[in-house]
């Protein structure tokens, strides 16, 4: 199963989508962000890719910035 990740650039901005993804009930966690990924936060996301379409949704209702990649 492939994994992607989400950036942020501030860990309130990691932590508030922790927050927002919850009660969802999908497998996610903080992770350090991958070495081969650039980011101002040291903290990523990682998820099902299947989800990425839904996670996308979830942060753009909250108005959360943050950018996707495939691990």
């Amino acid at each position: 199963m492939s994994q992607s990740v989400a950036l942020f650039h501030a860990i309130s901005a990691a932590l508030r989508a922790e927050k927002l993804l919850g009660p969802t009930g999908w497998p996610f966690k903080l992770i350090p962000t991958p070495r081969q990924f650039s980011s101002d936060c040291g903290v990523a996301l990682r998820f099902e890719t299947a989800r990425r379409a839904e996670v996308e949704a979830v942060f753009a209702r909250a108005r959360l910035d943050a950018e996707f990649r495939e691990l």
